[in-house]
């Protein structure tokens, strides 16, 4: 008696019939790592002081959801229940201002060394093997930043405390790169702009640039740390002029050979993040994404499986561009329990990316190549129902991790038992 086919056999079959190798797009997503942000676990608090507040310089967490991480130790524990319930390998986003001073003496940010952060570090060697530790310069919410300039300042000092900032965290990076055996990409954002028009747009640009080039002076390892530079179209306090707008970065990676960070939040919300994806690997060495959810602006909500996402996702697979892109998240919602917007956002975009793999792009090539556009048309909208959350539970299985909506449960057992006894 022949075995009683399963969901997921029966899927094979049904992607088979149209030139899918469901196997192969499962090993492929096995190597698409997502960077998950600390950010999320506190409110982007950050641990440089007691009480400490980054929201501000553009950036705002709202809700009250109870359980904030309050410590280096509980974010890195709901980090862990929230890496426990997202199938595969994956990275942290680590920004500069989660500094670990150990109970001593607060440093600077233009004085950090490796030694305020190798609690992270020892804390991804205990990860899953390949975990690995991204990194990001903290060029906001500090007292030489009040005034909403930075590596753009008109004061030479604070440019140079800034760029100080910048070479330290780069090196810091490396370092964390070496000990985790797994490069990791060093992401630089700036809020530098202005609320009403400004008259010289000109200056500004000249002395990031300036900037930029002093950061990036030292020497360091291309296979341990990479760099990026974000772009914005505008920020909370810079809703007239942002220095480091896309064209500006977009000309500086071109010129220097630098990644491009793109975040979907960050333009007009009627231009396409994925349509900028082929342009700019035309010209730049790799990609960083910052997958995001924009309501009407850049308000940072969790990533869902909806249509911009997975046309980001489709762009990466069409185009073959997975092998120099970096794909990490940037939202924060304190609205809702944080582990589950990890999860949430997390599994949403991993299911983008597999939906995206099992797409029949052979098959929609030779339509388009041989002009029946027809054809195209109609398999695209065909192959959006076909058992996509059958492979997706598979992976999850295999994984060993929750499929469907049982990591829910888990996660509200942890809020009981963990998160609601912080006050």
């Amino acid at each position: 008696m022949s075995a009683t086919p399963t969901p997921f056999s029966l899927a094979k079959e049904a992607y088979a019939s149209l030139g899918v190798d469901v196997e192969a797009a499962l090993q492929i997503l096995e190597t698409a790592p997502i960077s998950l942000h600390c950010w999320q676990g506190d409110d982007v608090g950050g641990f440089e002081s007691a009480g400490s507040d980054l929201a501000g310089s553009g950036l705002a967490a709202t809700g009250n959801y109870p359980g904030k991480a309050r410590t280096l130790d509980e974010l890195r524990a709901d980090l862990e229940k929230a890496l426990s319930l997202i199938p595969g390998t994956h990275r942290l986003n680590l920004h500069a201002c989660y500094a670990d001073f150990g109970g001593g003496k607060k440093v600077e940010r233009n004085e950090y060394t490796t030694a305020q952060f190798q609690s992270w570090i020892d804390w991804g060697k205990r990860q899953k093997p390949g975990f690995g530790i991204d990194f990001n310069p903290t060029y906001f919410a500090h007292r030489l930043a009040a005034d909403g300039f930075t590596l753009s300042h008109p004061d030479a000092g604070v440019r140079r405390f800034w760029i100080e900032h910048g070479i330290a965290s780069r090196r810091i990076a490396a370092d964390i790169g070496r000990q985790l055996g797994s490069k990791t990409i060093t992401n630089h954002w700036i809020p530098d702009g202005y609320k009403d028009l400004p008259v010289d747009r000109k200056g500004p640009r000249q002395r990031l640039e300036a900037s930029l080039d002093a950061v990036f002076a030292p020497e360091i390892d291309a296979a341990l740390n990479a760099d990026a530079v974000e772009c914005k179209l505008f920020g909370i306090g810079s809703e007239s002029y942002v220095v480091g707008s896309h064209e500006f970065y977009l000309g500086y990676a071109v010129k220097n050979r630098k990644l491009i960070c793109l975040d979907a939040g960050h333009f007009h919300p009627t231009e396409s993040l994925a349509d900028k994806i082929s342009s700019v690997l035309q010209f730049v060495p790799e990609l960083l994404l910052h997958v995001s959810r924009g309501v009407r602006w850049d308000s940072d909500h969790v990533v869902i499986l909806d249509d911009p996402t997975r046309a980001i996702m489709e762009e990466l697979v069409r185009g073959g561009f997975l092998g120099r892109t970096h794909i990490g998240l940037d939202f924060f919602d304190a609205s809702i329990n944080r582990v589950a917007a990890w999860v949430i956002g997390s599994r949403s975009t991993l299911k983008a990316l597999l939906f995206a793999l099992l797409e029949p792009v052979a098959k929609l090539r030779e339509c388009e190549a041989a002009g029946d556009l027809t054809s195209r048309l109609a398999l695209m909208e065909e192959s959006k129902t076909l058992p996509a959350g059958a492979v997706w539970d598979e992976y999850c299985r295999r994984k060993e991790t929750p499929a469907g909506s049982c990591w829910i449960g888990e996660v509200k057992a942890y809020e009981r038992d963990v998160l609601s006894r912080r006050s």
